[in-house]
């Protein structure tokens, strides 16, 4: 049987359900033990008692010779006197034709059924011991047995009484023992949920100091742990490490070879400058090319290895900051604003100049266009994965907007949409590669204020 996909999902909550199944069933278990042992104890009480009647007034009837004088007197029991009480003796002369009856006051007058009658076999010494209808139509349990007293006569002692008394009490036994072990079965619950949450705090800590490690708060796992423990915080530790091996190593190669491409084009295109003719301007126009390309595939490669990293965390509002206090001096000639909110505690996981090539290409691309003014905004929303949330970055401008098929092409490498503005054409496509990397996306729209609206999602917290 497959459990439900959240129980599977949970350790605590497996734990726990075991737990608590295991522990009901045991309970279950031994409170139908006891019920049954209980029960038995009572019926045989029970049994002893009518027996203990029963010798008493065979007794009675083999020493005195006179049936008559046994009475309840001699039982000592006062319900044998009470009509109807539902205990009974009754003295039964058998050699005789008459069947002669002495009964106690309580049958009034009825008469007991006999077990010989009923089919009861005889256990030893020839006493009888069964169940049958009595006469006000309860159930009774009866013991008799055949006496010879001799001269006087045979006689067939009867002594019986209803097990009411004795369902009662086992009915009183079975609820008291259900409500304690119902409390036992709360108090266990709460042991155990005590016990599982015990148990699983070192893993809801090793959790934290993840959380820790992936904000940039702090760069291993420091606590100790429990033995079970200990060896996947070490393993973690040593995966964190190489993975900031690998990182660095990858940023290294990529400076190298941004270095090692660039110098030669440098050189080519002195060169071309220093003999001007139509082969140096197309080695320039050519060169150009390669540098965007170039610019484009290291840029995507730096994000490629920073979006991998753990522990890079950006306090966004100084970012943004600098960046609206920029494009402000840069779009200052042609009047056009840049202004935005951003909550002083909004942080991007990432690298500071992911987020600043990101945001700085978007403003670019809006001053370019806008008539006005651009306005920035920051928002945090939950993100599909748990303990995560989103930083939504909105950025409007009252420009002309894009028509919407024009929106994935604007995204692609190097298209350009309009030749007059400057540009390269990959700046949106740069913003996506990066936004990819670290699991986010670009999203273009209509903006309230009439131009183009950039929505750009990334991790944060």
């Amino acid at each position: 049987m497959r459990l439900p996909r959240v129980i599977s999902r949970s350790i605590a909550t497996r734990l726990f359900l075991t737990a608590a199944a295991l522990s009901s069933v045991v309970l279950l278990v031994a409170s139908m033990f006891f019920t049954a042992y209980y029960r038995q104890e009572a019926e045989e009480i029970f049994e002893r008692r009518l027996e203990v009647y029963l010798r008493a007034i065979v007794a009675d009837v083999s020493e005195s010779g006179q049936e008559g004088r046994t009475g309840p007197g001699q039982l000592g029991d006062p319900q044998f006197e009470l009509p109807g009480s539902g205990w009974y003796w009754q003295i039964t002369r058998m050699d005789d034709s008459a069947h002669e009856i002495k009964a106690s006051r309580s049958l009034f007058a009825e008469k007991l059924p006999k077990l010989s009658d009923l089919g009861v076999p005889a256990g030893v010494g020839g006493s009888r011991r069964g169940d049958a209808q009595g006469p006000d139509g309860r159930r009774l349990r009866i013991v008799e047995r055949v006496i010879d007293a001799g001269d006087t006569g045979i006689y067939l002692v009867q002594v019986a009484a209803t097990t009411e008394e004795m369902e009662e009490q086992i009915g009183r036994f079975r609820f008291e023992l259900t409500i304690a072990f119902a409390a036992l079965a709360i108090a266990l619950a709460g042991v155990v949920a005590f016990q599982v949450r015990f148990g699983l705090r070192p893993l809801r800590l090793l959790q934290r100091e993840l959380v820790s490690i992936r904000r940039g708060e702090r760069d291993r796992i420091a606590n100790a742990y429990p033995n079970e423990i200990a060896p996947l915080a070490d393993e973690l530790n040593l995966l964190i490490g190489a993975n900031r091996d690998i990182l660095e190593r990858a940023r290294t190669q990529v400076g190298n070879l941004a270095h090692a491409l660039k110098t030669p084009l440098s050189v080519m295109v002195n060169e071309a400058d220093a003999a001007p003719s139509p082969l140096a301007v197309k080695i320039n126009e050519q060169a150009g090319i390669m540098r965007d390309q170039i610019s484009f595939y290291l840029d995507r490669a730096r994000a490629a290895a920073r979006g991998g990293a753990l522990g890079a965390a950006t306090q966004v509002a100084p970012c943004v900051d600098a960046l609206l206090r920029t494009f402000t001096k840069i779009y200052g000639d042609r009047g056009v604003t840049f202004s935005g909110s951003v909550g002083a505690e909004l942080k991007f996981l990432g690298e500071r100049q992911d987020l600043e090539e990101m945001i700085g290409n978007l403003l670019d691309n809006a001053g370019k266009w806008a008539k006005r003014e651009v306005i920035l905004t920051i928002l945090v929303q939950p993100s599909r994965q748990a303990n995560r949330s989103e930083l939504l970055v909105i950025i409007d401008d009252d420009g002309p907007g894009l028509a919407p098929p024009l929106r994935r092409q604007a995204t692609e490498r190097g298209r350009r949409l309009d030749e007059t503005k400057p540009g390269s054409g990959l700046g949106l496509s740069i913003v996506v590669d990066l936004a990819a990397a670290y699991g986010g996306a670009l999203d273009l729209g209509d903006s309230p204020r009439g131009g183009l609206r950039a929505q750009l999602k990334l991790p944060g917290f």
